[in-house]
């Protein structure tokens, strides 16, 4: 086990010695100095867990100033300030300017121990909050939405340019396409990121029960309600609030919606103060909001304020050139979260995936690849680890009654992925190739094999043909 470090300051040669030795003795590994510029060259050499400072430093520069080049250079370190001379106006000037502890001399051992077991106990929370932090990013950063596809890599440029303000965003898309996770992302990229995110299924929850979930209640507001309840619009203060199948909320609720992204100012249920928040509001839904609109299920005036900036996500069978990225991002996310040896998905079992509809989009293939690694026995996923429905998608839709060669059969489903990407891509052959995954030569040979042609050319050719003069 890693011993702590300490820098230990004060101009007492003396004192340097003794307390040097008796910290050592404790289980600290000691760097001793007596003066200030001394002690900031050890502070550039190293980053120590705990500096213990005197504040008087002879002539030159003191503790306080010591303590400012500290939390500069090497803001991680806990200092403790120590003098001959306490002073409850000192103390309070050291806790201002940074400092973690203010002792005075003579230093009693038991005193001096508690404190430095207290630095160091908060050195643990400050790098386990960091740890927690650095789990986030990669849980919920911008860089763990996966996708080549060009309306995908559009949603990135919205991410970055809209993460920090204030306005409000929708984002569209069918159900398990990740829209949760993109206002994560938002989130995580913008200057709220150390301040809560709170997420809220508003279809999830019966209408009685929402608005007290959002906004909160008194005591005796209804049967049931014995205390004041803190809404989730107050926990979100300073942060994010995320409002999932907004399309779900009823019209009395969507009133008071539209009074909080106006105002930010609302009251509990069965309340009569008004509260402010300073909250980014973040919203989702599955449903055409201008149909409802159009039918009168939802307000126009509050469509128009929450579709600010929009966000629309596209199901994961109009982009299956990013099937085998997605796949194969899950399959080693989750054969480190499970502890299993990384696999491979078989050719077989990719192309099975690729030709899957997803009705249930990224959270459906994520399910299957979880799926394949828990009761896979091997090291490659085949057909055999993939579900029925899956699996079932190898003979659909272009299956035919008469058998075919396994050649010939692989590779309508490669046309039809290869056509698509095509399409997706204005049949730019780089763009496309890039997004498939393999060299401009590999798809300029698929696509002579297989017969695609950019509709232009198919054209030209067909016209010439008609001109030249038939023969035999």
């Amino acid at each position: 086990m890693r011993r702590p470090s300490l820098l230990l300051v004060d101009d007492d040669r003396h004192l340097l010695g003794s307390m040097g030795q008796w910290l050592r003795e404790q289980g600290y590994e000691v760097d001793v100095a007596s003066q200030y510029t001394e002690a900031a060259a050890a502070l550039q050499r190293k980053a120590y867990d705990i500096a213990l400072v005197d504040i008087r430093l002879g002539e030159g520069p003191d503790g306080f100033d010591l303590l400012q080049y500290c939390r500069k250079i090497r803001p991680d370190t806990a200092v403790i300030m120590i003098t001959g001379y306490g002073t409850v106006e000192a103390a309070v000037e050291a806790i201002r300017a940074g400092a973690f502890d203010f002792l005075t001399k003579p230093l009693i051992d038991q005193e001096l121990e508690m404190a430095l077991e207290r630095a160091l106990r908060q050195r643990e929370v400050l790098q386990e909050n960091k740890n927690l932090k650095a789990q986030l990013d990669a849980r919920f950063g911008l860089e763990n939405i996966v996708g080549r596809d060009h309306r995908m890599q559009r949603v990135y440029e919205m991410i970055e340019s809209i993460a920090d303000t204030r306005a409000t965003v929708l984002i569209t898309g069918e159900s398990g396409t990740g829209k949760s996770l993109v206002a994560r992302a938002i989130h995580r990229r913008s200057s709220r990121r150390d301040k809560p995110f709170v997420e809220v299924a508003c279809g999830a929850l019966p209408e009685t029960l929402l608005e007290s979930e959002l906004f909160g209640h008194v005591a005796g507001a209804f049967t049931g309600a014995t205390t004041d309840k803190i809404g989730k619009f107050m926990q979100a203060d300073g942060g994010t609030i995320f409002l999932d199948e907004i399309g779900t909320a009823s019209p009395a609720l969507q009133v008071k919606l539209l009074r909080v992204l106006q105002d930010f100012e609302f009251e509990q249920v069965g309340g009569n103060k008004t509260f402010s928040v300073d909250v980014r509001v973040i919203l989702a839904t599955n449903e055409d909001l201008s149909r409802l609109v159009q039918e009168g299920r939802f307000r126009q005036d509050l469509y128009y304020r929450i579709n600010v900036i929009n966000i629309e996500l596209p199901p994961l069978r109009e982009r299956i050139s990013d099937i085998p990225l997605l796949a194969e991002h899950f399959l080693q996310r989750i054969c480190q979260e499970t502890g299993r040896p990384l696999r491979r998905i078989s050719q077989e079992a990719m192309e099975a995936l690729q030709r899957y509809r997803w009705p249930g989009n990224v959270r459906e293939l994520q399910n299957v690849i979880e799926r394949a690694v828990l009761l896979g026995k091997g090291d490659v996923i085949t057909l055999a680890d993939l579900p029925p429905s899956v699996v079932a998608s190898v003979g659909s839709p272009w299956h035919q009654e008469s058998p075919q060669p396994l050649k010939q059969a692989l590779s309508i489903p490669e046309r039809q992925i290869i056509l698509e990407a095509l399409e997706a891509h204005h049949w730019n052959r780089q763009a496309t190739a890039a997004a498939l995954g393999i060299n401009r030569t590999t798809l300029y040979k698929k696509m002579k094999r297989l017969g695609l042609e950019p509709p232009r050319q198919k054209t030209f050719q067909k016209a010439a043909s008609e001109r030249s003069p038939r023969t035999g």
